[in-house]
């Protein structure tokens, strides 16, 4: 056999061992939509490019005796699980017409996965978004065509929501749970469990071809103010890379100052004593275990009570929020920030031009009177067209109290701690909605920052709606990717530094960076802070 033959006997071979070892990869590479989570196997949906994977349970569910405990390991399953549909979201009264894709239940532990179907060899960034409502409302499967990651995951990321327990569910202390657990986390369950999905997260997330070392946190109203806490608790510490805060508040707790089991100095009572206050209300005088197992035992129905974010002002006195325990949430983000005891990562955080506020008084001399000797130059910053509205001023006020001088306040801070911090304001109205609208409302920049602007306005969105929205998630989506939001085709975003005083604002026109146009009424709303 001549040589030339050989050679070309021994090329074959090797072709065609190079194709079976290639066709055995092939076969051996499991379904896109098929992946195994520590707790069992999943398969998910297709749909666009995206490979989606709804319903996973993260802990155990929260009911009988597990109500008011930290969550608890999932049990494993034998088998595939379906995880086409989304689990229950947690138990809560909606504030308006029944959003919920799945009916509510205690049993509400779970989190969703959106994917890239097709993948690179590397490990994608990990967006993880927190939804808002007060802590009394929200959830992963409500208003589903809005909150999922599509858009996003589009752009080359893993987008994961989670749902945490709300209300009292999520938020309650009582002296018989602090002496069941001594020296145990209490009193903030939803807290918990959104730590206890991040770990989730760090665990499995490579299954869906996300990085666990390049995770991004991010969230609007009290899902920012969840953010915040997570940043300043110790607990949480590791499990993410960046935050971002939408609308989150951060000089205090987002509800308000409240402790475990002492006073506010300011008068509130502490979150034991609207425990015992609540029990009290349904009938449970008694104390110890027997009291706890009695509360256990209670109807969802009646530990909810009827309780959003419509009722939550008036159950103050049965109902604690989130509260200072001592040991996921040891102090407030303004003290957390102040002292260094915080995740040093990078920060973007910001508010809308016409976010969220409770006044704190009905008339003009109300408003004006906190501000002292300053007073004549909050009126000029404040009520410059000389309005007699005196509600819209002090709703102004109370905006740059509760969210947009904070937001500034944590860009600072972030900021001289050497840390990249980036701050905006979200100011654009869709254009069908300029007529009826001065400002953008609290929460209006959701859709635009997750790109589902045609989910909403339909056949009222236009060109510019939509563009806007496309910048938007392309930002949030840099960030997360980077820890700098700038890109291809963006305006420049520069850091923040206080000198400058410069931020990204998505004005009518778009977003551009601007020397803030509020600093004078924030220093004075700062000045009040301080005191």
């Amino acid at each position: 056999m001549n040589s030339r033959l050989l050679k070309s006997i021994s090329l074959a071979a090797i072709l065609v061992c190079v194709s079976l070892v290639f066709s055995a990869n092939i076969l051996a590479a499991p379904p896109v939509d098929q992946v195994k989570v520590d707790s069992g196997q999943l398969k998910g949906e297709i749909s666009g490019g995206v490979v989606s994977f709804k319903g996973i349970p993260y802990a155990a569910p929260p009911i009988g005796d597990l109500r008011w405990r930290a969550p608890q390991p999932v049990a494993p399953w034998s088998g595939v699980r379906s995880a086409a549909n989304f689990g229950a979201d947690c138990v809560q009264a909606p504030p308006g017409p029944q959003p919920f894709a799945v009916a509510p239940s205690e049993d509400c532990l779970y989190l969703n996965v959106w994917a890239p179907v097709d993948r690179t060899s590397k490990a994608m960034p990990v967006m993880v978004w927190i939804y808002g409502g007060g802590f009394v409302n929200g959830g992963t499967s409500m208003y589903s065509a809005t909150d999922n990651g599509v858009a996003t995951v589009k752009r080359g990321v893993v987008f994961v929501t989670l749902n945490y327990r709300l209300g009292r569910f999520g938020f309650f202390a009582h002296p018989a749970l602090t002496a069941e657990s001594p020296g145990g986390p209490l009193g903030n369950y939803g807290y918990m469990d959104q730590i206890a999905a991040l770990k989730w997260v760090r665990r499995n997330i490579a299954a869906f071809g996300g990085d666990p070392e390049n995770v991004t946190i991010f969230g609007e109203s009290a899902g920012g103010g969840s953010v915040l806490t997570l940043l300043t608790s110790q607990a949480a510490h590791g499990l993410f890379h960046k935050a971002i805060v939408e609308s989150g508040g951060g000089r205090e707790l987002l509800m308000g100052v409240r402790y475990l089991n002492k006073a506010v100095p300011q008068g509130k009572i502490s979150a034991e004593e609207t425990g015992v206050n609540f029990a009290r209300s349904v009938g449970i005088t008694s104390s110890g275990a027997e009291a706890l197992a009695a509360l256990r035992k209670l109807p969802a129905d009646k530990v909810l009570a009827g309780l959003n974010m419509g009722t939550m002002g008036p159950a103050e006195s049965t109902y604690s929020g989130p509260m200072i325990d001592g040991e996921i949430v040891r102090e407030s983000p303004k003290t957390a920030l102040l002292a260094g005891h915080w995740a040093k990562v990078p920060v973007m955080i910001g508010a809308t031009s016409a976010d969220i506020g409770f006044p704190k008084g009905r008339t003009f001399e109300d408003f004006w009177a906190p501000f002292g000797a300053n007073a004549a130059k909050a009126k000029a910053a404040y009520n410059p067209e000389n309005s007699d509205n005196a509600m819209m001023v002090g709703v102004r006020i109370a905006s740059d109290q509760m969210m947009v001088e904070p937001a500034r306040f944590i860009a600072r801070t972030v900021a001289a701690s050497g840390v990249p911090a980036f701050e905006f304001r979200f100011s654009y109205v869709a254009e069908t909605l300029r007529p009826h609208l001065k400002g953008a409302l609290h929460a209006s920049e959701v859709p635009y920052v997750l790109d589902t602007v045609k989910a909403v306005y339909g056949e009222k969105l236009t060109p510019q709606d939509e563009s806007v929205a496309q910048r938007a998630n392309a930002y949030w989506v840099n960030f997360a990717k980077t820890g700098d939001p700038n890109g291809e085709g963006l305006p420049e975003w520069p850091a923040y530094d206080a000198k400058s005083d410069v931020l990204l604002d998505f004005s009518m026109s778009g977003p551009g960076p601007v020397a803030d146009p509020w600093k004078s009424r924030l220093d004075l709303v700062e000045a009040l802070a301080v005191k």
